[in-house]
């Protein structure tokens, strides 16, 4: 456990469930984990208890072993009560991976913000500037010139789609502040951005429990990237605003991650996040009196090895500190020669 996580309290300290098991948080609400075939290999998705039926927060990715997971949760868990309700808290394909599957398997609804509906729609015709071959120029302007990295991209066409085979064709709307039934309790939405067009998470007063999404994570950071569809966008201010919306909540509120383990300590990882994120742009400060690319700066921010998957991620969220730093006039932005876009200290 490093030291942020250590300032955190974990109340089921140890306790995972296995895939296909259920973790019960309190009454009415219960823990499921799938596995994930990346270096973050797990997601956290949620059951909750929703009069003659459930509700399911989140997905997983479409594969078999993902499938597998679910039938064994149809088979053992459910109770006999059916699935009334699939909602996906954003558009990334370990949360909307399975969504169309459920839907179709039970007859219930997606529900979803509009914003992360329509993204999931777009990303998932690969259409040019979202699919992994396409972004290939962006990748190219920020500093990419590596041609066996570049060919790798090439192989990333059909990337979302291939975690996300299908998208519901309808789906009803979340949006900011709606208040949701489901069971006995009312759950509020609250909307974040940076990571994702827009987030949902849900709040329960009564249960003292926010469900959190990607939008706080005990012991990584949550990605934030510049993506090609986007060029110009400044996600890590859109984020660290987006925390804002949580500090009025309870200190004691449990928080359920989508990836590691519930804790509490929500005001204390809020302020860890800000730190982290201060921290990175003053590294890029300090290096950028000469001018710099997005890829020259990956190595300073992720000093690790990474594979293709990871170093897109990686390439995003250098630019996306570049770019906090540029919109606030802290840097400036030059084009070479070569065109690469390269970002240099304004003062």
């Amino acid at each position: 456990m490093n030291l942020p996580e250590a300032q955190l309290d974990y109340p089921f300290n140890d306790t995972l469930p296995e895939p296909g098991t259920a973790e019960k948080i309190c009454e009415g609400v219960y823990w499921l984990r799938m596995g994930l075939p990346f270096a973050l290999n797990h997601i956290n998705l949620w059951l909750l208890e929703d009069g003659a039926g459930w509700t399911v927060i989140d997905c997983g990715i479409a594969n078999d072993a993902t499938r597998a997971s679910w039938e064994t949760i149809f088979s053992t868990v459910l109770n006999n009560k059916p699935i009334t309700r699939i909602l996906a808290t954003h558009c990334h394909p370990d949360h909307l991976g399975l969504a169309d599957w459920l839907c179709q398997r039970w007859q219930a609804p997606l529900w979803m913000s509009t914003g992360e509906y329509c993204f999931g729609r777009l990303m998932h015709a690969a259409l040019p500037g979202v699919d992994g071959s396409s972004s290939i120029p962006h990748f190219q302007r920020h500093g990419v010139i590596n041609p066996d990295l570049i060919e790798q991209l090439q192989g990333r066409k059909n990337y979302f789609p291939s975690l996300v085979p299908e998208v519901p064709t309808s789906y009803i709307r979340l949006q900011e502040n709606q208040l949701i039934t489901i069971g006995a309790q009312e759950w509020r939405v609250i909307t974040g951005f940076g990571h994702s067009p827009e987030h949902v998470s849900l709040h329960c007063d009564a249960l003292s429990i926010l469900i959190s999404g990607d939008m706080l994570l005990p012991r990584i950071s949550t990605n934030v990237s510049v993506w090609a569809v986007e060029p110009e966008a400044n996600p890590v201010k859109q984020f660290l605003d987006s925390l804002t919306k949580y500090l009025p909540l309870d200190p004691n509120t449990l928080v359920l991650p989508s990836h590691g383990k519930p804790f509490r300590g929500m005001h204390t990882r809020i302020a860890q996040l800000n730190e982290h994120h201060a921290a990175r742009l003053a590294e890029i400060l300090a290096i950028t009196a000469t001018p710099k690319s997005a890829a020259d700066i990956v190595p300073v921010m992720f000093p690790r090895p990474l594979d293709t998957h990871q170093l897109t991620f990686a390439l995003g969220e250098a630019l996306a500190h570049l770019h906090l730093l540029w919109f606030a006039g802290k840097l400036q932005r030059q084009i070479g020669i070569d065109g690469i876009i390269r970002f240099i200290d304004a003062n």
